[in-house]
């Protein structure tokens, strides 16, 4: 059992959460690919999360657009899609962390992240500030 902060309005409410390690995975990976669809137009085709120590891996198949990955068939091509996806994903930072936030109940330190365009598959990874495995996250049927 960990402490989960929840909003409330603009406040946030503490409580005792029984979430299990896979349900914080599921919802970090429905989450991801929500903000894809809304913030990129168009969600991955896969998507997992795992939940590793004070990490959060969350990995994208089928990522590109249709325009993408034209764009990536030349090598310019390829870094423009790169830098256009790094300064989107700089760019929704804030947002990125306050969802991981409130799912976990941990602040997020940091975000890294990165894209193939030969493969159409990207990369999360969030470090937090706590280590939530060792903290006793549940395990299922636990």
């Amino acid at each position: 059992m960990f402490l989960v902060l929840q909003r409330v309005g603009p406040f946030p409410i503490s409580r005792l959460s029984m979430k299990t390690k896979g349900e914080i995975e599921a919802e970090i990976t429905k989450a991801i690919t929500q903000f894809k669809i809304d913030y990129m137009g168009r969600g991955p085709t896969e998507a997992k999360s795992r939940l590793v120590e004070d990490m959060i891996l969350v990995w994208l198949k089928g990522v590109l657009t249709p325009a993408e990955r034209q764009l990536a068939e030349t090598s310019d091509g390829s870094e423009l899609v790169k830098k256009l996806r790094a300064t989107l994903i700089e760019k929704a930072k804030p947002l990125l962390f306050q969802v991981v936030g409130d799912i976990t109940g941990v602040k997020v330190l940091d975000l890294h992240t990165d894209i193939s365009v030969s493969s159409g598959t990207s990369v999360f990874i969030f470090t937090l500030e706590r280590d939530l495995e060792r903290e006793g996250v549940r395990k299922r049927g636990a």
